[in-house]
């Protein structure tokens, strides 16, 4: 059977038309739009770390990238069992920002004004939430696509976090940053490749190259979690004897990767290896009761893991408010 898949370079043409991809009511349990904004940050604390989710918006793009290793109306259905559109995807966009003593972390920079017009709200939602942008002390990057990193710089091309230090996966810097990449890639990449490494390359920036493990503050380290990128990697935070993962895109479905976690998506550079690692990722979650932010799970995406036999369920974290 064949599966039909836009290309990128249609994702980007779709990208141009956003908003207008707006969902019907009747899918979304018959939530309209806000008449005024809605806050984009949430705060918690992990033992002794602060932690904020901020928003950089949200972007729709075609369903039919999901599960694409899957019989199409299988996947529609679904959809639609779970209140979602079978044509149409709605993505949130979620930041982790950890406080850990005179460490402020933030995991991974938006879009900036280079993608949707949609997204790119990072910085605002980071003054609303009180959050001073110069008082970032470390950037880790999960992988080079656009929503993650294309917003390293401002309107004037300079880093957007000046007196930070920046990280990425040296696996990752590596397939970017290859000779003549964007001359081995299909067209409708190109663009994609151009933008990681004008991104990777920016003036100002001193990368710090991470592997399997690496540190980056004490109680914040990363894992490898390949397949949605070469050398995608996720994020970990612990203190007090809690934990919770920051996914990135190794999980970008808060329903379809946790019932169907052999399903994998058209923007996945290697199906097999993301669905091998996200399988480990949920057990390891699940096992161990750790926390996880799914960086394009419904806001603010932060919940836990239910293994249910052979498949999994995502379960939101419960708000709490001040005492």
């Amino acid at each position: 059977m064949t599966l039909l898949k836009p290309t990128r370079r249609e994702i980007l043409k779709l990208a141009a038309m956003a908003p207008a991809f707006a969902l019907p009511g009747a899918v979304r349990a018959q939530l309209g739009a806000p008449d005024a904004p809605n806050p984009g940050h949430f705060r918690f604390t992990l033992g002794d770390m602060r932690i904020t989710i901020l928003s950089d918006g949200f972007f729709s793009l075609p369903a039919d990238g999901l599960g694409v290793n899957a019989p199409r109306d299988e996947v529609q259905a679904f959809l639609e069992k779970h209140y979602l559109s079978p044509t149409d995807g709605y993505s949130h966009t979620n930041h982790l920002l950890v406080e850990a003593g005179d460490a402020k972390v933030l995991v991974d920079v938006g879009s900036g004004n280079r993608f949707m017009p949609s997204v790119g709200r990072l910085i605002s939602n980071m003054e609303d939430a009180g959050v001073d942008p110069s008082e970032i002390t470390h950037v880790v990057i999960t992988h080079a696509h656009p929503d993650h990193i294309w917003g390293i710089r401002d309107d004037f091309d300079e880093p957007l976090f000046p007196d930070a230090q920046y990280f990425i996966g040296q696996a990752e810097h590596d397939y970017w940053m290859q000779d003549d990449l964007v001359n081995k890639v299909a067209a409708e990449d190109q663009q994609f490749v151009l933008g990681a490494v004008n991104s990777i390359t920016a003036e100002g920036l001193e990368w710090t190259l991470l592997g399997n493990d690496d540190e980056i503050v004490p109680g914040v380290r990363v894992i490898d979690t390949p397949g949605h990128t070469p050398g995608h990697m996720s994020v970990v935070v612990e203190s007090g004897g809690k934990q919770l993962m920051a996914l990135g895109d190794a999980m970008s479905h808060a329903y379809t990767n946790f019932a169907h976690p052999d399903w994998y998506n058209n923007f996945d550079a290697d199906g097999e290896q993301t669905v091998a690692t996200r399988l480990r990722l949920l057990d390891m979650a699940a096992a161990d009761r750790i926390s996880i932010l799914g960086y394009h799970f419904p806001f603010p995406g932060v919940g836990h893991v239910l293994r249910e036999d052979d498949s999994y369920r995502f379960i939101p974290a419960l708000w709490q408010f001040t005492e």
